[in-house]
């Protein structure tokens, strides 16, 4: 319904907000209600709202802080000229989007992976991790149905992770240090044979491929529906 709708959107635009503010914060404060309360005091945002929109801390505020970080790369990408690249320009475009629209944030997605790493975050983790990497595969085309749609984000999501370790300790000069690791990450990929017989296999007989899976691009916060 239009309505709904309309005060979804209104309610993630306080997201948004927060957010933003939380992570000037988080060097100091962490990804924590502590971060969360005073971003609220500076989005005038009453408490009992922010916490109601995050009511599990820094679970949700890491979860929403990477979907955030998502929907601007896909801005991003919407506006620019892929479509005249080569899909590896693409995929490598892509990501430094993503990278340079967060570089101000080094310290906060740093102490996020840190948080991310704890075993019972391991979920979330590969959650905010296959978004990422599907985003960036639908942006650069790919409207694959068969295994490839399943081996591109395996192998995506590889060169993504070891990608970011180097972005977070890069010093050099426009990320030049994480442009060339990137390159020669994605040529290792595309150097690849394709997968074939029983991966082959496996693709024509799927009937059904999730993609763009709705549990995983719906924002749920963790203190929701919880008995």
């Amino acid at each position: 319904m239009p309505h709904e709708r309309e005060q979804d959107t209104d309610v993630n635009a306080v997201r948004d907000r927060l957010t933003d503010a939380v992570l000037m914060h988080v060097p100091f404060d962490g990804w924590s209600k502590a971060a969360l309360k005073r971003a609220a005091e500076e989005c005038d945002v009453d408490w009992r709202t922010a916490e109601a929109l995050f009511p599990a801390g820094a679970r949700d505020l890491v979860n929403w802080h990477s979907r955030m970080a998502d929907r601007r790369m896909m801005a991003a990408l919407a506006e620019s000229s892929l479509d005249e690249m080569r899909i590896r320009e693409r995929i490598a475009y892509a990501v430094m989007t993503r990278f340079e629209q967060n570089a101000p944030d080094r310290e906060a997605i740093r102490s996020a992976l840190s948080f991310l790493a704890l075993p019972q975050n391991a979920p979330l983790a590969a959650e905010l991790l296959y978004r990422t990497v599907d985003d960036i595969w639908f942006a650069c085309g790919d409207r694959s149905t068969d295994w490839n749609f399943y081996s591109k984000r395996g192998l995506l999501a590889g060169v993504y992770s070891s990608t970011l370790m180097v972005w977070l300790n890069d010093e050099s000069e426009n990320f030049e240090t994480t442009r060339a690791f990137l390159d020669r990450r994605i040529g290792n990929v595309m150097a690849i044979p394709k997968i074939k017989g029983g991966a082959e296999k496996l693709g024509r007989v799927a009937t059904f491929i999730p993609r763009r899976l709705k549990a995983f691009r719906t924002f749920r916060p963790a203190g929701f529906g919880r008995g």
